[in-house]
């Protein structure tokens, strides 16, 4: 197809305006050719074409096809991520956040509801308003607690005495935090010997030293019928012997 330049007067047209304008309809999705850019360049085309050579009909059809292939996908995409930006609603995020400066900042919390604003979605954490390009996370409420009781079970941990220096003086501290352990749900715990290892061993072997200090103590059955009769572990006492979760 062959291209024919205006010329009006003896003179050839600035249609510098003219690209100016597709250059901004290009830019309106980025450094993507978006569906107005698209369009127009479609009517350059037919407007500017030699009348000697024009562009055949099927050609013509098969650029609208694929227009109109364009705005359907952009379309879908809008939609998708309208939808998605929905269900975070209720759900705690983390943010990574680049302020003007190049910082980058991490905000974590629930969002309360989402925004359309100037073709942009945003989310609503504590009354602050986020990009959704800014997600980076979404969070589990069950792994929130579950990491929050890690936490607190590694420092209620090194606050214990070390297996070697243990008495019978603090038999009562490590009971409660037995008792609290065996009080965990299944994912809680089973997140503490992943996450929690080192403590975890070395409660159980404060377990296993204070037993010997009650044995050698002569309070070794006392401390079994006081097991038994606990109220985490009473009259399932006997199942607790098979659960590996147990401490």
């Amino acid at each position: 197809m062959g291209i024919i330049v205006p010329v009006k007067d003896g003179q050839v047209v600035d249609t510098s305006a003219s690209s100016n304008s597709l250059s901004e309809a290009g830019k309106s999705s980025g450094s993507s050719l978006g569906k107005d850019a698209f369009l127009q360049l479609l009517v350059a085309q037919m407007k500017y074409q030699d009348p000697l050579e024009p562009t055949s009909n099927t050609e013509y059809i098969s650029q609208l096809a694929t227009f109109s292939s364009l705005e359907e996908m952009q379309n879908l995409n809008t939609t998708m991520e309208a939808q998605q930006a929905t269900n975070l609603v209720g759900k705690t995020v983390i943010m990574k956040v680049t302020s003007k400066t190049g910082a980058s900042d991490v905000v974590q919390g629930k969002v309360d509801y989402i925004v359309k604003e100037n073709g942009k979605l945003y989310v609503s954490i504590e009354d602050n308003l986020y990009s959704l390009d800014d997600l980076d996370k979404v969070v589990d409420d069950d792994y929130l607690d579950a990491l929050s009781i890690a936490e607190d079970f590694e420092k209620v941990l090194d606050e214990l005495p070390d297996p070697k220096k243990l008495t019978l003086k603090d038999k009562d501290a490590l009971e409660a935090v037995r008792k609290a352990y065996n009080s965990l749900t299944a994912y809680q715990q089973k997140f503490i010997e992943k996450y929690c290892e080192p403590s975890l061993n070395k409660l159980k072997e404060l377990l296993a030293k204070m037993k010997e200090l009650e044995q050698i103590a002569g309070e070794g059955d006392d401390s079994n019928d006081d097991t038994d009769t606990d109220g985490t572990e009473g009259a399932e006492g006997s199942d607790d012997k098979d659960d590996t979760s147990k401490v």
